[in-house]
C-alpha cells in the first residue's frame, strides 16, 4: 500500500513536508532529510492533495512550482502526473523534487524499485555543501551493491547535465533573476502585482488594486526562493526594497 510506504519515508527521516502557504499569493513549499517531530501529524493523501499552488509562481521558480504540483497530484493518487511534476522540478534545480524521486526509485513507490536509478537522483540532491540529503545518499550508497555503484554512475553521467546544478541551478537563478528584476521595477514606482492562481481560484481577482504592493511580492518570492537554492553558492538574495517614488502602476500575471 503506497500509504504505508509513503509513512516510513518519515519515520525513517527521508521526509518530503507538506508545502504550505507564505500568503495568500505565494505557497512555500518546503522539504527536509530530518525525521517528523513526533508532535506534528504526517499529512494524508487529502492534506497533500489540497495542496494550493499559484501557476505564477512559475515565473519566478519553477522548481519550487512543480514541485508543488508534484506533490498535489502524489496525495490525488495520480503517480505519473507527480512523477512527471517532480522531474520537470528537478530540471530546475529542485534538490527536494531529486530527493523525493531517489527515494520512490529506491523504495519502488509506484514503480519498479531501480537502486542505481535511486542513488543517481540522491547523488544529484546531495551535491551541494552541507546538503541535508548527503546523510541518506550515503546510507543508501553503502547499502549498494558493486554493480549498483557502477550503473548508478553511469546514470549520473547522463542526468547531470541535465539536472546538475551546473546547469539546472544557473538556468533556475536566470528565471529568477528575470522575475524578480521586473517586480523590484514595478515595486519601484510604487506598483502592484496580481500573480495567477494566487487565493481563490473559484474567485480570481477582477480589481488590480486589490492585488498587493510588488514589494510584498518581492519579499515572498525571495523567501520562498530557498526551496530551491538553499546551500547553492550562485544564487543571491534580492533583500530588502526601498520605494523610489509614487505610482499606481500595476502588473498582472
Amino acid at each position: 500500500m503506497h500509504g504505508k510506504r509513503r509513512h516510513r519515508l518519515w519515520e525513517l527521516g527521508l521526509a518530503v513536508l507538506l508545502a504550505a502557504p507564505l500568503m495568500p499569493c505565494l505557497v512555500h513549499a518546503q522539504s527536509s532529510a530530518a525525521p517528523a517531530a513526533d508532535s506534528e501529524p504526517v499529512p494524508t493523501d487529502e492534506d497533500l492533495a489540497n495542496t494550493n499552488c499559484a501557476i505564477g509562481e512559475e515565473k519566478f521558480l519553477p522548481g519550487d512550482y512543480y514541485y508543488c504540483l508534484g506533490t498535489q497530484t502524489y496525495g490525488s493518487h495520480r503517480y505519473e502526473s507527480a512523477q512527471r511534476f517532480f522531474t520537470t522540478a528537478a530540471s530546475w534545480a529542485s534538490k527536494p523534487a531529486q530527493y523525493v524521486l531517489g527515494i520512490m526509485a529506491l523504495n519502488g513507490d509506484h514503480q519498479p524499485v531501480n537502486r542505481p536509478l535511486a542513488l543517481a537522483w540522491m547523488a544529484l540532491a546531495s551535491e551541494r555543501p552541507n546538503s541535508d540529503f548527503q546523510k541518506a545518499y550515503q546510507t543508501a550508497y553503502a547499502a549498494a551493491s558493486a554493480s549498483e555503484r557502477k550503473a548508478a554512475q553511469e546514470l549520473l553521467a547522463k542526468m547531470r547535465p541535465i539536472y546538475g546544478d551546473s546547469t539546472a541551478a544557473v538556468r533556475a537563478e536566470k528565471r529568477y533573476a528575470d522575475g524578480m528584476a521586473m517586480l523590484t521595477r514595478l515595486s519601484n514606482s510604487g506598483g502592484k502585482y496580481c500573480m495567477a492562481g494566487a487565493g481563490n481560484s473559484a474567485d480570481p481577482v477582477t480589481d488590480p488594486a486589490s492585488c498587493p504592493q510588488a514589494g510584498m511580492v518581492v519579499k515572498v518570492v525571495d523567501a520562498a526562493a530557498v526551496n530551491v537554492f538553499d546551500g547553492w553558492v550562485g544564487h543571491v538574495q534580492v533583500g530588502p526594497l526601498q520605494q523610489v517614488g509614487p505610482g499606481a502602476k500595476t502588473a498582472t500575471n
